[in-house]
């Protein structure tokens, strides 16, 4: 199941062996501590973002390229699921030159799959549209946005963040 909100990848993330801590934000804008509206209004250029801390003896960054490409569609421009706009780019953002290489080797392999017919959930031919680019400033997000999901959401339902679960991530605002 795709999903557009920061808040469904958030969820997926802690769920990984090795992820140690998350945090939902937003990243390369113009602005310097953006409110959630600013960021929705389009004005301030950011995205949603996760920014985690990993464990690589536990989990490599292979391996989280792989959760956000299995939880977002690398082929849409501005969208991510039923969330349209600038702020739900599909993007990453690479902080030392070793994970810049293993993001454009990731891609390329995906786009060989997409032109192949032979990535999964996706129509072949389908090019992809990350945005691929240097770590700026990361700005948490406010307290009500993290962990959301765990803590329940809008209609009070609490969803697994345990290690290794595997249930269904529902996201929803």
């Amino acid at each position: 199941m795709l999903q557009g909100c920061f808040w469904g990848i958030q969820l997926a993330y802690q769920r990984v062996p090795g992820v140690t801590s998350t945090w939902v934000g937003y990243t390369q804008g113009q602005k310097a501590t953006p409110t959630y509206e600013e960021v929705c209004s389009g004005v301030t250029g950011h995205t949603e973002a996760i920014h985690l801390h990993y464990k690589p003896s536990d989990v490599s960054y292979r391996d989280l390229l792989e959760v956000f490409l299995e939880r977002t569609d690398p082929t849409t421009k501005n969208r991510q699921g039923n969330d349209i706009g600038t702020q739900y780019r599909s993007g990453i953002y690479y902080h030392n030159e070793d994970q810049r290489k293993i993001v454009e080797q990731t891609l390329q392999q995906v786009q060989q799959q997409l032109d192949a017919g032979t990535y999964p959930r996706r129509t072949a031919g389908k090019k992809i549209m990350v945005e691929v680019a240097e770590a700026s400033d990361f700005w948490i997000a406010e307290e009500y946005h993290q962990r959301y999901l765990e803590k329940g959401g809008r209609f009070g339902v609490k969803q697994s963040a345990s290690k290794g679960d595997s249930t269904p991530i529902r996201c929803y605002g």
